[in-house]
């Protein structure tokens, strides 16, 4: 497949004094170790986060708002893709088997069934696919885990460095544009051939080739080199849920409470209405169930210095 590429463009002017602002695209690190996840140097810079009040495809700005401006002080390192099916597995071998049942989406409701699980998420995958039918625990536990077989600090983002490295420098309700429609060769979500083989609506007006996930890699990355940033699986960041964004950090670190039930999702997943396949879309999730649209990446936070917030214990 042709690669295309975004011209990135992050305003390092008067009105933020930004530590380290970078307008050029980082290139991608090669893995530390045979376990670790492929990975990209995003560039320290700022960014307006949220949605705008002129945005009419925003669900709510109660959600999405109030519009504020982020300082991503320092450079950190990110996944290039989601945690594989096969990344996922070298976990779960090494550890024990993780909890069953999953939510499966039947393309009408959400069904829980306790067949379902990450290695059966009711659909066929292959070990580059996403690995879904994981909760936030299990996505914790796999960034532990990695983090003591490689010696290094790895972890969720926090929806802060989620949105920063999906925008990868644009300003556009997508990191292709404003459409929708232009966006099947960059992300996997409701588009014709979903709708074809399940009869979901609405659909964009275009084709990835993909009816459920696709293998990790499948479609054009943003202008930062990271893949499956808007579709394929919704991930899971560190963030607690809070509606809207009074209060929230400036500084790209997370938000976080005692006793958090529900888990801020980014990105949008295979089956997703295109109005959600946004870089400022927000999803919630009660951080103990497992659905099959849903997965995760993870940053090494010894490369990345912003803030996590500590719950107790």
């Amino acid at each position: 497949m042709r690669s295309r590429k975004f011209m990135a463009t992050l305003l390092c002017g008067p009105a933020l004094l930004v530590a380290g602002c970078q307008s050029l695209p980082p290139q991608a690190r090669e893995t530390a170790c045979a376990a670790c996840p492929a990975t990209v140097t995003v560039p320290a810079g700022h960014f307006l986060m949220g949605s705008p009040a002129s945005d009419d495809e925003t669900w709510s700005l109660e959600r999405e708002g109030p519009q504020h401006a982020v300082v991503i002080a320092r450079p950190f390192t990110m996944g290039k893709f989601e945690v594989t099916r096969e990344e996922f597995s070298q976990f779960v071998a090494e550890t024990g088997e993780i909890g069953g049942g999953c939510f499966d989406w039947n393309s009408r409701e959400w069904v829980a069934d306790d067949q379902r699980d990450w290695r059966n998420p009711g659909f066929a995958q292959t070990d580059r696919d996403p690995v879904v039918c994981v909760n936030w625990e299990d996505a914790k536990a796999y960034a532990r885990w990695l983090s003591t077989k490689t010696g290094r600090d790895w972890r969720l983002p926090t929806e802060a460095e989620w949105e920063y490295a999906a925008r990868a420098g644009t300003t556009t309700r997508r990191p292709w544009g404003e459409s929708a429609d232009a966006g099947c060769a960059y992300a996997n979500f409701s588009d014709q051939t979903l709708k074809r083989a399940l009869g979901t609506e609405p659909a964009a007006n275009c084709a990835d080739g993909f009816v459920h996930t696709a293998p990790v890699g499948s479609l054009l990355p943003n202008a930062w080199g990271l893949h499956d940033m808007l579709g394929n699986a919704w991930e899971w960041t560190e963030d607690c849920w809070h509606e809207g964004y009074a209060g929230a950090p400036d500084d790209g670190s997370a938000r976080s409470d005692p006793g958090c039930v529900r888990r801020v999702n980014r990105g949008a997943g295979w089956n997703s209405n295109p109005r959600n396949v946004r870089s400022s879309n927000r999803g919630n999730y009660a951080g103990v169930y497992r659905y099959n649209i849903i997965g995760f990446r993870v940053v090494l936070a010894d490369a990345a210095p912003n803030k996590i917030a500590v719950e107790p214990d």
